[in-house]
C-alpha cells in the first residue's frame, strides 16, 4: 500500500516494501460513520466477513467522511476508522499511479469498498505456506484480476494474497477497508513472472 508531504496524514494502511510510513491516529474531527454496525453481536464472536463488507460499503457512501481524507498527490493517505465489533478499519487514498505491492494479512478476514476512482485488485487462487518458505513458484492459472469502479467492493478470507492498483494516469481514488480480527501482520512478496519471495514481515507496531 512515495512519501506522502507532512501536510497529510501518512501512507497508506498497507505501505509499499520500499516505505514504511508512520501512521496517525483517527482524526477526531472525521464525519461520523456508521461505526457500531453490528455492535448488537456478541463482543467475543467479532463481526462475520458479511458484516465487513457491509460496513465498507456503508462508509463509501458516506460522502463527507471520504471528503474529509486529505489527498497528497505525492503518496497515499490514510485515516483510521472505528471499525465495528472490534475490526480494523481505515479510509485510504490512492494517487494516481500508486500501490500496495503483493502481500497478505495473516489469519484476518477482510472487505473493501472502492469509494471513488477505480481499484484494480490481483490475486491469486491459492493458500500459501504460512511459515518456513522464502521463494515459491506459482502454477499456472492462479491469477486473478477485477476493476472495482465506485461503489464496488469485496471481501476475502485468511492469507488471501494481492495488490491493490489505482491505474489512472490522472484520478485519485479513494476505498475503504476492515479486517478482522485486527492485523495481527502482514507478509510483504515481491514477484517476478512466476516466482513469488518474502521479502518482509511486519507487524501492527509498523503502521499504527
Amino acid at each position: 500500500m512515495s512519501s506522502p508531504s507532512p501536510a497529510v496524514p501518512t501512507a497508506a494502511s498497507v505501505p509499499s516494501p520500499a516505505t514504511a510510513p508512520s501512521p496517525v491516529a483517527a482524526a477526531a474531527s472525521a464525519p461520523a460513520v456508521s461505526a457500531r454496525v453490528g455492535s448488537a453481536r456478541a463482543v467475543s464472536a467479532g463481526p462475520t466477513v458479511a458484516e465487513l463488507l457491509d460496513f465498507v460499503r456503508r462508509a463509501a457512501e458516506d460522502e463527507a467522511l471520504i471528503a474529509s481524507l486529505p489527498l497528497d498527490p505525492e503518496g497515499r493517505t490514510w485515516v483510521r476508522l472505528d471499525g465495528p465489533g472490534g475490526s480494523e478499519a481505515w479510509l485510504i487514498g490512492w494517487p494516481p499511479g500508486t500501490g500496495t505491492g503483493w502481500h497478505d494479512h495473516a489469519d484476518s478476514v477482510g472487505a473493501f469498498t472502492t469509494a471513488s476512482g477505480t481499484l484494480k485488485e490481483h490475486s491469486l487462487a491459492v493458500r500459501l505456506p504460512t511459515d518456513g518458505w522464502k521463494t515459491l513458484e506459482l502454477n499456472e492459472g492462479v491469477d486473478r484480476s477485477r476493476e472495482l469502479a465506485a461503489g464496488q467492493g469485496r471481501a476475502f478470507g485468511q492469507n488471501h494474497v494481492h495488490e491493490v492498483l489505482n491505474e489512472s494516469d490522472s484520478v485519485h481514488a479513494v476505498s475503504v477497508h476492515a479486517y478482522y480480527p485486527p492485523l495481527p501482520r502482514i507478509r510483504r512478496f515481491s514477484r517476478t513472472g512466476a516466482v513469488l519471495r518474502l521479502e518482509q514481515t511486519e507487524s501492527p507496531e509498523d503502521w499504527q
